[in-house]
This record gives C-alpha cells, structure tokens and sequence, in this order.
C-alpha cells in the first residue's frame, strides 16, 4: 500500500517548524512520521500524518507550501540486519531508494516502521510483498 506523505517547504530561520505543528495541532492532525532536511536557504519538512487531504488544506490556507508524495512504510525487527533484509530485496529488483526514515514503536515486540520514498515505488511495493515485509497501511502506522 501506498502511503501520501507531504512536503512542506520552509525557510531556513528560527520558528518556522512551530508554525506547521501549531498549525496541525490546531487542527487535531496527528503526526505519525516526519523528517526533516535542510540547506542554507530552505529545508524540506517531510510528514505522514492522519489526515493528509486535511492537513494539506489547513497548511495551504496558511501560506505553506505543501507538495504530495507517495512513499511505502515497512515493518521490520528492530535487530541488526533488519534494515539489510529489505535493501537486499529492493537492489534485487533493481530499484532505488532516494531516502528514507525510521521510527521504533513501543509495545511492538521489538520492531521499528521505515517510510522510503523509491524510484519505482510500485514495482518496490510489489518487491516487497513478494520478500514477505510487512507493508503497512495508514491503519498499520496508527497501530
């Protein structure tokens, strides 16, 4: 399953990330991944959120820069290797990660939820399920 992730575009100054959470908070948006990349000028605010059709409006309507992007979120074991085993699937089928991040979860047996964004996101997700990882859905972020 595919998930939209939003891109939030931000100047690079003191402030400006607590503009977005305030935004979402205020709107009762729940954040379930994010990253965050910067340059000198400008950094990228990327997010999976609860309510992406919502969050994308609320942000817009305050003058935030707000792009889509499709991106898979995987389960693995958080131990050594987990990461590996679905990097060995993906370079298998030929494809490539442009980035990705990760969070564990408490009360999950030891297991940690790594969002990539691929080159060839379909033909990944199909590589995936092929490999037997845990694809999650939106549901299965929340879990």
């Amino acid at each position: 399953m595919l998930l939209e992730q939003l891109s939030i575009f931000l100047e690079n100054r003191a402030g400006r990330m607590i503009e977005v959470t305030r935004v979402l908070a205020e709107s009762h948006i729940n954040i379930l991944a994010m990253s965050l990349a910067d340059t000198a000028d400008f950094g990228i605010l990327r997010l999976v959120v609860d309510d992406s059709e919502k969050a994308k409006r609320v942000l817009g309507e305050k003058g935030f820069t707000v792009g889509r992007t499709s991106v898979v979120a995987v389960r693995v074991n958080n131990e050594p290797g987990g990461l590996n085993r679905v990097l060995e699937i993906i370079q298998k089928a030929s494809i490539n990660v442009e980035y990705l991040y990760a969070y564990t979860q408490q009360g999950t047996g030891g297991q940690a939820v790594i969002v990539f964004r691929f080159d060839r996101n379909e033909q990944a997700l199909e590589a995936l399920m092929r490999g037997n990882i845990p694809v999650l859905s939106l549901k299965g972020m929340l879990a």
